[in-house]
């Protein structure tokens, strides 16, 4: 495949709002919460992540794109790591896998079973509109709730993504079914501030 996007598509004003850094913070606590040794980052993107695992954290990290001009340490795609079985404790892939046709989703997950020793974290677009109501008063704990308005469109290859989770056709329970050929999901959810990126933490499967 060739990059769908140029370098200068990352940049700040045009790329990062609100909504992402909650998905960067929402990355990092994950990523965090699992004590990795070492990670495998698919698709680095503006490098945020990279940057603060480098910086702030003891973990071995590592980047895999297919687009030299983003820097990564290994040029390759995620459907042939050009890296040994078991080579890292966890691979994160966030916002990725959507950008290759849906044929190809089972033999990526394949390929990040197979070099991530103890699992992965992915994050996929969730399409849907959001009813969001959040409650505060003072002195009390917040109370939020969320929910998607259960409207499912065809999906329409838009230069970047060839399918969305909650469009017709890819809905919760395919994803899942597709996950947990190679993973136990243990868990999955919707951050709060940003409704449109879905969070999976899978631990690989024990091979019979």
């Amino acid at each position: 495949m060739k990059p769908q996007v140029e370098k200068n598509h990352y940049a700040f004003d045009r790329y990062v709002g609100f909504d992402r850094w909650v998905s960067y913070h929402t990355q990092i606590k994950e990523t965090l919460l699992l004590f990795p040794e070492s990670i495998l980052e698919v698709g680095p993107g503006d490098g945020v992540y990279r940057n603060y695992l480098e910086s702030q954290t003891n973990v071995r990290y590592q980047s895999l794109d297919i687009d030299p001009e983003l820097k990564p340490d290994i040029v390759g795609s995620v459907t042939a790591i050009p890296l040994p079985d078991n080579a890292v404790d966890y691979v994160v892939a966030f916002e990725i896998l959507e950008h290759l046709p849906f044929e190809e989703f089972p033999r990526a997950l394949a390929e990040i079973a197979r070099v991530g020793k103890k699992g992965a974290v992915i994050s996929l677009p969730h399409f849907g509109p959001p009813i969001k109501l959040l409650f505060k008063l003072p002195f009390l704990p917040e109370i939020s709730f969320a929910m998607k308005i259960p409207y499912m469109p065809q999906h329409r290859f838009n230069g970047q993504h060839y399918w969305e989770l909650g469009k017709k056709g890819y809905s919760v329970s395919r994803i899942l079914n597709e996950l947990e050929r190679f993973f136990v999901v243990e868990k999955h959810f919707v951050p709060f501030e940003n409704q449109y990126h879905h969070f999976f933490v899978l631990v690989k499967r024990a091979r019979a």
